[in-house]
């Protein structure tokens, strides 16, 4: 019989998979019990494009993670990202019609209906409905209207969708591999959720994830979700640069960006030199840090710079009060907080887990970051699990009951 206090997220990334074990606590909070990673073989920009190879990433990181642990997994709560995703806000309207005027749960719900009733085309599902806020009468900024007094609820709400093939490959994959899938989540909001405190929510934070194929935007105004998207961008294309630069194998390409790479060339010194492969059976040869570094900052100032447009985008620029936080295995990289910095014009830090127990030390690191996010989340929805245990087949038709029972508890 499976033990209800453990939870497994699994990241399956473009060039890792890491799978993060969590077991909830008597003081409510969740404690990391295992942790395991595998190279990533099927996958591009998010995207599954070779299932076997994808099964066998994922094993590989759950068998280490169990052996860590000392459990055996069942079920995983997944991440999901990719250039298909799309975020968009939605308004609903309805009237309040009780004697009394009062705003039931019932009220809630239908507005909810009521906004994310949007055309959405046939190849997409929906993944998340999230609340912003209320509006009772034309007050705005209301969290929770339950029992309030109105004529007339408004609701703002995000939704996130995805390619229909996308989410099947992603299910299928997991499947294979013999696990079940509790719940699908947008990684960027996972990774909000272990590294973002709730004052930088208020305030206004944009969340930067540096993965390998794609970097994921989210940003949080007031307390909710204003605003995700996907550039499809990420660190392997910033390794191909190096590797062309360089006129060296795209593995040690990789090994010289994360030993020697930086992202900025004002902070390092001109005369440090390295030692790079050469392809063919060629000698090795010295280059200049510097060199390496006139190299990537471009890369890295283009992702950055489309980070910054997709925030002007939102229309939401002005509201950013706490700055960027990235994380992500691109945040790694010397000079990013610094070049982020300059190019935005806005205070950055690395983001890393926190509000987690156990090993601390091992998930201590922007790597993990959507593990042991999702593993948070899995906490708070763990009531949902059995919505999953079905196949796949049924999947979206359980998402859909799945946000039903949501907002029914929420809300």
């Amino acid at each position: 019989m499976a033990d209800d206090t453990i939870i497994t997220g699994l990241d399956i990334g473009t060039t890792k998979v890491c799978a993060v074990i969590g077991q909830m606590n008597e003081m409510g909070g969740v404690d990391v019990i295992g942790v395991g990673t595998a190279p990533s073989n099927g996958l591009r920009k998010g995207v599954v494009v070779n299932i076997d190879n994808t099964v066998k990433s994922i094993n590989k990181a759950i068998e280490e993670a169990e052996l860590m642990a000392g459990v055996e997994v069942e079920s995983v709560f997944t991440g999901i990202a990719g250039g298909h995703i799309k975020g968009i806000n939605s308004r609903g309207v309805v009237a309040i019609s009780s004697k009394n005027h009062e705003i039931t749960k019932a009220d809630v719900d239908r507005v909810i209906d009521a906004a994310r009733a949007i055309s959405i085309p046939i190849d997409r599902e929906v993944l998340h409905v999230i609340p912003q806020e209320y509006i009772v009468d034309d007050q705005d900024g209301i969290k929770d209207p339950v029992g309030m007094s109105g004529i007339r609820l408004e609701s703002e709400v995000h939704i996130v969708t995805g390619a229909v093939s996308s989410i099947e490959n992603i299910v299928k994959s997991v499947h294979r591999a013999g696990y079940e899938v509790e719940d699908i989540v947008l990684e960027p909001l996972a990774s909000a959720d272990a590294i973002l405190t709730d004052e930088e929510k208020e305030l206004g934070v944009v969340l930067v994830d540096l993965g390998g194929g794609t970097t994921d935007i989210i940003m949080f105004i007031n307390g909710s979700v204003w605003h995700s998207s996907v550039i499809a961008l990420g660190g392997n294309h910033v390794t191909n640069d190096v590797a062309i630069g360089l006129r060296t194998p795209v593995s040690s390409a990789e090994i010289i960006k994360k030993k020697y790479g930086c992202a900025c060339q004002d902070i390092i010194n001109a005369d440090d030199m390295i030692e790079v492969p050469s392809v063919g059976g060629r000698k090795n040869k010295q280059v200049s840090r510097k060199f390496l570094s006139e190299i990537i900052q471009p890369r890295m100032e283009e992702i950055i710079g489309l980070v910054q447009r997709e925030i002007k985008i939102s229309g939401f620029d002005e509201l950013i009060a706490a700055g960027v936080v990235m994380t992500g295995g691109g945040s790694l990289l010397e000079g990013t907080v610094d070049l982020a910095e300059k190019v935005m014009n806005l205070p950055a830090r690395i983001g890393v887990p926190e509000k987690i127990g156990g090993l601390i030390d091992t998930v201590n690191n922007p790597l993990y970051a959507t593990g042991v996010g999702l593993v948070h989340y899995g906490s708070r929805n763990k009531s949902y699990s059995e919505l999953y245990k079905a196949s796949g087949d049924n999947l979206f038709k359980n998402i859909m009951k799945r946000l039903g029972i949501w907002f029914k508890e929420n809300f």
